[in-house]
């Protein structure tokens, strides 16, 4: 297994690598970019973003999704996968979050008040805490788990739980925001999930899945 050390020299060249990492998420208002989270699940973000701008120009606020019919939300979101029970979870968390009184512009702070909501899991709730409102958080989605374990942070069977635990153990506080952004910038257009550029990779040096496929004679 990699050292602290190691891994957090591996992340400060993931950090030069893509120093403008940010969410790819297209969004205006706290809502909209909930909507777009849970949009997102199983699905890419450049689909969510040919997506939701017609949703959002139809359903921009919380009242105006929450009185769509489902149907109406279907005509915008049956281009992403699940997405008969993803609107359902739309419209009912409009619902949700207008019975509790907040708004467009205002969502739970609370990581446990949030994941009530339906479509809201850890990773959408550290997703949205951290865009929103800066609350620290590291969201595991596919990325963030793969390049955690092809870098022998945690275990090939750890569970994507035991992944954000590590994280947060390994990496200061005040830059799980800022390293969740790069990870997943690093594991999206370099360390693929298929025909990662391992022969090129400047983390070679540190990761045993690289340097097995080097030696296997593998390259992109």
């Amino acid at each position: 297994m990699i050292s602290k050390q190691k891994f957090l020299e591996a992340l400060e060249i993931i950090n030069e690598m893509f120093p403008d990492a940010h969410g790819e998420l297209n969004w205006n208002t706290p809502f909209q970019l909930l909507v777009a989270t849970i949009l997102s699940a199983q699905a890419t973000d450049k689909g969510v973003n040919k997506a939701t701008v017609a949703l959002f120009e139809h359903f921009p606020t919380v009242t105006s999704m929450a009185n769509a019919e489902i149907v109406e939300i279907e005509q915008f979101t049956k281009t992403i996968g699940l997405y008969h029970n993803k609107s359902k979870s739309l419209k009912k968390t409009a619902e949700m979050l207008l019975e509790w009184g907040y708004s467009n512009n205002e969502l739970p702070k609370d990581k446990k008040e949030l994941q009530l909501l339906p479509g809201v899991g850890r990773k959408t709730a550290n997703v949205v805490l951290g865009e929103v409102y800066g609350i620290p958080g590291i969201a595991v989605d596919t990325h963030v788990e793969r390049v955690s374990k092809r870098l022998s942070l945690v275990k090939q069977e750890a569970s994507v739980i035991e992944v954000e635990e590590k994280l947060m153990k390994v990496i200061p506080e005040d830059k799980w925001v800022s390293s969740h952004h790069h990870l997943i910038f690093f594991g999206r257009y370099h360390c693929t999930a298929k025909n990662p550029k391992c022969n090129f990779c400047p983390l070679i040096v540190y990761c045993n899945f690289g340097q097995a496929r080097m030696k296997e004679g593998i390259h992109v």
